[in-house]
């Protein structure tokens, strides 16, 4: 594969902590959304930031091609745009200084915004649906638009490779589906998504490939009409998968097969 996200025999454990990943191999293609799966404490979270250069870890992390392990935390931030589940940002910025803020690898500490970092903070505003917050002040923010703002941060980079933590847990049902449409127009344009998502049916109306996490080491991989079944999700969750239970939901103006949740 010359593009998208190839990790090999990744380890990764916490300073002064137990190791947490275990020989990890994953392979996110562009074009496509990949769901990392697995219960609480699997790993998931760990393994985002292995990959963005926040946990120590060793093994091999490319990129299109480019190994990124010798990379300092701004070249990774021009190639890897990453989502947390929850922020530690608690200055009162307002919303539009903080996508701001994803343009930092692409000037000077001090540097102001060219027109090209201009251009790419009014795209993200908009594809993010947060235009309507760009003058409140961040710390104000409920969690929901709160994620939004960050994922408008994580646009704003240019990145070729979007790494999310679970971002529709804090979301309605409006803003979770049209997250979910973003991130697809985003693959169609060629960019890897990586998304962590604890919901499987979630998991099979919006993604394309699973990558299944059990105890820090990957289970199985692949479509995720393979890997959303009952056999893998008795053996990884303990529990058996009902087919058919549940509500959808759907957006007016959305197309056939697309936006459901």
């Amino acid at each position: 594969m010359s593009g998208g996200l190839r990790v090999t025999g990744l380890d990764a454990a916490y300073a002064r902590g137990p190791q947490v990943l275990f020989g990890v191999d994953l392979v996110a293609e562009p074009g496509r959304v990949t769901a990392l799966l697995g219960p609480n404490g699997s790993g998931k979270s760990t393994l985002l930031k292995a990959l963005v250069g926040l946990v120590p870890s060793t093994g091999a992390i490319e990129l299109d091609g480019e190994r990124l392990g010798g990379l300092d935390l701004r070249d990774r931030a021009r190639r890897l745009a990453y989502v947390p589940q929850r922020t530690q940002l608690a200055a009162r910025l307002e919303v539009r200084s903080v996508v701001e803020l994803g343009r930092f690898a692409h000037r000077e500490v001090f540097g102001r915004l060219g027109d090209e970092d201009a251009a790419a903070v009014e795209r993200a505003l908009d594809e993010a649906d947060v235009r309507v917050l760009e003058h409140r002040r961040f710390n104000e923010l409920s969690g929901g638009e709160q994620q939004r703002v960050l994922l408008a941060r994580a646009l704003a980079t240019g990145a070729t490779a979007l790494l999310l933590d679970e971002p529709t847990s804090s979301q309605d049902v409006r803003h979770a589906l049209e997250l979910h449409r973003s991130l697809r127009a985003l693959a169609a344009r060629g960019c890897t998504v990586l998304v962590v998502l604890h919901d499987l049916a979630e998991v099979r109306r919006h993604a394309d490939r699973a990558v299944l996490l059990d105890g820090g080491r990957v289970r199985v991989a692949g479509a995720v009409g393979e890997i959303v079944r009952a056999d893998h999700v008795l053996a990884t969750y303990g529990v058996e998968l009902e087919e058919g239970a549940g509500l959808g939901y759907r957006l007016p103006d959305a197309s056939a097969g697309g936006d459901d949740a």
